[in-house]
């Protein structure tokens, strides 16, 4: 079963800059969305960024003018970096990738990111 495997997570302080990535386990043939997830505890999971494989994006009004996807959706990638951050982007990150060959919704198991001097 393909996974979604996320990294760069971890404690950082207001300002800073962090790329997460995620890369899927194995070829995962048609991905034509890929996206970055955040959850806070006891709310409900919200978009962060999404783009689609033919380039366009899609942001949180609360990260757009601070944050930029990309994604190779060949190799079956995808990173997000956010810049000057704060305390309010603390949340567990999930990376999400959906294909229309299998009809396939994946979901990586979450990467912490805590905001916080």
């Amino acid at each position: 079963q393909v996974q979604l495997v996320e990294s760069g997570g971890g404690l950082v302080q207001p300002g800073d800059t962090l790329r997460l990535s995620c890369a899927a386990s194995a070829s995962i043939v048609g991905i034509y969305v890929m996206a970055w997830y955040r959850q806070e505890p006891e709310k409900e999971r919200e978009l962060v960024a999404q783009i689609r494989n033919d380039g366009s994006t899609t942001y949180a009004d609360s990260v757009k003018e601070r944050s930029t996807i990309s994604g190779d959706f060949t190799r079956g990638t995808v990173s997000l970096q956010m810049r000057s951050l704060k305390p309010e982007d603390t949340a567990v990150y999930y990376c999400y990738f959906r294909d229309w060959y299998r009809g396939g919704n994946y979901w990586g198991q979450g990467t912490q990111v805590t905001v916080s001097s």
